[in-house]
């Protein structure tokens, strides 16, 4: 099969053309088509550090975590999905577990849903990662209907998911972003827009918690921006973060009574652990995505396997707006 692997990690090191042996299909897992697949933040930090990041796999190495595509192959045991099924999920690329860029993929069936019947491949791939992490965020703060909730980068990624999943939740949602185009994307979901870059936090706070602070902010800037979460959140309110990799004072954390969630969605896979919970999530974005209740954002920049470079550097030039994807 065709693929586009890694023979060496780098913030310059090319994807290569390869031919890879088909994988086979093992007991509790399926062999997909893959038909689309995602590019993440987290797939161009391990393209970039490489085995200084302890789940980066061994070269040579084929990326790609999110996929959406057709099973080929069921495993014995697997129960719940077919030959031909339509399926997505974030199953592999990294440690042991080959990755999306290639044309098929073996996936623990714990993993992946079925694909939401209103999108397309490309639509799907850009919901995995993103999709678990603003579900698992949202639900480690406790957020429901009627809370005063800040997402700090609403545009972005998970941003914008945990935006529309807030929403769905009830809660009284705003968002920070800049420029015209995320701003937009921000109150197209029916979030307050925050411009901060012309917004002090007091300023938001009281705007829009009077003075209160909010119940739960969701941060996926993450580091120095970790203070700024901080100064925004009510007293024992809830903040989580998916970018917690920096050293901070958690003295404004303590002298609020702030709890601090640290989201890393990427532990099942990991570990083998709870992988179940993965898939059911995922089963439940799919149902809100055909009830309209959630839609990806996609970039409107389009890659095919052979360009996964541009791919990546589309992400890396911060210039895309919403998730960058690759049709295989």
């Amino acid at each position: 099969m065709k693929s586009m692997t890694l023979t060496s990690y780098g913030a310059d090191a090319p994807f290569v053309e390869a031919e890879l042996p088909r994988p086979l299909v093992t007991p509790g897992h399926v062999v997909l088509r893959v038909k689309a697949t995602s590019v993440n933040t987290i797939d161009t930090m391990i393209k970039g550090a490489g085995k200084d990041l302890p789940l980066s796999p061994d070269l040579p190495a084929v990326l790609g975590m999110d996929f959406a595509g057709v099973i080929e192959e069921v495993g014995e045991g697997v129960t719940g999905f077919a030959v031909g099924d339509e399926v997505y999920g974030c199953a592999g690329g990294l440690a042991d577990l080959q990755g999306a860029l290639a044309e098929f993929m073996r996936a623990d069936a714990r993993l992946i849903a079925h694909k939401p019947k209103t999108l397309s491949m490309r639509e799907a791939a850009a919901l995995p990662l993103v999709g678990i992490t603003a579900w698992e965020g949202l639900q480690r703060a406790g957020v429901s209907a009627d809370q005063k909730v800040l997402v700090q980068g609403g545009a972005g990624g998970v941003g914008h998911l945990a935006v529309q999943l807030a929403r769905h939740l009830g809660a009284d949602v705003s968002a920070t972003g800049t420029g015209d185009d995320q701003l937009s994307v921000i109150g197209g979901y029916g979030a307050w827009p925050i411009d901060f870059m012309d917004e002090k936090i007091e300023d938001y706070v009281a705007n829009h918690t009077h003075g209160k602070g909010f119940d739960a902010v969701f941060d996926t800037v993450g580091g120095a921006n970790l203070t700024n979460s901080f100064a925004a959140t009510a007293l024992n309110g809830h903040v989580v973060t998916t970018v917690a990799l920096s050293e901070i004072d958690l003295s404004p954390a303590h002298f609020n009574g702030l709890s601090l969630h640290i989201v890393f969605m990427l532990l099942p896979m990991l570990h083998d652990v709870n992988r179940e919970v993965h898939g059911d999530i995922l089963g439940k974005l799919a149902k809100l995505v055909d009830a309209g209740t959630v839609k990806p954002l996609l970039d409107d920049a389009t890659f095919t396997l052979a360009e996964v470079g541009d791919a990546y550097a589309r992400l890396q030039s911060g210039k895309a707006l919403g998730k960058v994807v690759i049709e295989v």
